[in-house]
């Protein structure tokens, strides 16, 4: 028969060894407080998109981040415009389509401030797209 008295001892000293590997753990945790260096901002440039017309068109145009999807404004109300930050690299661009009631729309793109391409849409269903190169410096 076993020592009961050997068989605590043992299950103690397990439990400090326990006890001590996750103090252990956690005070690594608390001490590792080294500064991780911060994501390197992308950059970017400002971009601005404007819908001019009457009624309601359909736009999508490439929105803010490093997001590879298109922002859709369904029937937004025009005029419309929209400012975003584009990251060096990605194309800016700005689409409408108009409804079944036809019209006409325009759009515009602009880079920092600076017209860069303007196109018409016009009749049942019109389409125009504005995009542009988006150039690495304000140069």
């Amino acid at each position: 028969m076993a020592d009961s008295k050997g068989l605590d001892r043992k299950g103690i000293a397990v439990g400090a060894v326990l006890l001590a590997a996750c103090g252990g753990l956690v005070g690594y945790g608390v001490l590792d407080t080294e500064e991780k260096p911060a994501p390197r901002a992308v950059p970017s440039a400002e971009v601005r998109y404007e819908v001019l017309g009457e009624g309601t068109a359909d736009i999508t145009y490439f929105g803010t981040g490093g997001s590879t999807r298109a922002d859709v404004a369904k029937n937004a109300r025009l005029p419309w415009t929209k400012t975003v930050s584009v990251p060096i690299g990605k194309a800016p661009i700005v689409s409408i389509t108009l409804g079944e009631k036809g019209g006409r729309a325009s759009c515009t793109l602009a880079i920092r401030g600076k017209q860069v391409q303007r196109a018409t849409a016009s009749g049942e269903f019109g389409r125009a797209t504005c995009s542009a190169e988006l150039p690495a410096s304000s140069s």
